[in-house]
């Protein structure tokens, strides 16, 4: 599997910066890991490069309009689960729902572990126990596990789910699905009663901040389980030897780019080769967003 190391090495040697045979210094890999990390998070506000949107899923609670997404957030989850390898298997969920990209952390979870695939947990709703694919490998006993969603850029789309009533009581496994409006910051401001009494959330207002953003919902919801989806932060690696998981033409893409960002640094100035890389990494990006 690819390696930042491996990227950076590539990249180097691509611009000559290295030759064959030879490995970056520590403080190269270092400046590449920074400038592949930049890069990374660039990226992530180029919408065609995201190659999934994340869904982020929460219960609304009565009288409760604002909710906040990013580390240490009111929106998450909480389960019992271990890790073996880069299978995670979830046992029982406390609170929240369990969706591809959420961080996890717990007593043995290496740091800036991310759920990046499903296997027999789908996901999606509360309590659903099974198997989930993860970021990095390691071995944890069971523990309580805790996952919180990184701070999306902007919310592009959302439904809200509301259980079925027959009786008096919820039917089990009988839900409705409603769309919900994204509005402006100049719509809900228009909003007269923000606080106004309502069945369910009908309208969200996504406000970002540098670490947590925060849903606000119209009118006050008395029920309903939010789905918001929104573009994927790609993750950044914390050090030279995570694994690179992205799909096919991401390695290329990472390659390309990131020697056409390190020619300045190291003073190239042959146009012939300039234009080569520009070009090289231009179409990697190109070819990316054909299927996306």
């Amino acid at each position: 599997m690819t390696k930042p190391i491996d990227i950076i090495t590539r990249a180097m040697k691509d611009i000559g910066a290295v030759a064959a045979g030879e490995v970056p210094t520590a403080d190269e890999a270092q400046d590449g890991l920074d400038l592949l990390n930049g890069m990374i998070d660039q990226w992530s506000n180029e919408s065609m490069m995201v190659f999934y949107r994340t869904e982020i899923v929460f219960n609304t609670v009565q009288n409760t309009v604002q909710y906040t997404l990013g580390p240490g957030g009111s929106v998450g989850a909480t389960f019992v689960g271990s890790v073996s390898g880069n299978v995670l298997t979830v046992t029982s969920i406390t609170a929240g729902a369990i969706t591809m990209g959420m961080t996890i952390t717990g007593t043995g979870i290496t740091s800036g572990t991310k759920i990046v695939a499903f296997e027999s947990g789908a996901g999606g709703n509360v309590n659903e126990a099974g198997t989930y694919l993860l970021s990095k490998y390691m071995t944890a006993a069971s523990t309580t596990i805790s996952a919180y969603y990184e701070r999306p850029l902007t919310i592009e789309s959302a439904f809200v789910r509301v259980a079925t009533m027959q009786g008096g009581s919820s039917v089990a496994g009988g839900y409705l699905d409603y769309p919900v409006a994204i509005l402006s910051l100049e719509e809900y401001e228009g909003i007269g009663i923000k606080s106004l009494n309502g069945p369910w959330a009908k309208a969200v207002y996504y406000q970002p901040s540098e670490i947590l953003g925060t849903v606000y919902c119209y009118p006050n919801p008395a029920q309903g389980q939010l789905h918001l989806f929104t573009q994927t932060i790609f993750r950044n690696f914390g050090n030279l030897t995570d694994d690179i998981q992205f799909p096919q033409g991401y390695d290329m893409a990472l390659r390309w780019c990131l020697a056409e960002r390190m020619m300045p640094m190291y003073g190239k100035t042959n146009q012939v080769q300039i234009a080569m890389i520009n070009g090289l990494a231009a179409q990697s990006k190109a070819t990316i967003k054909l299927t996306m």
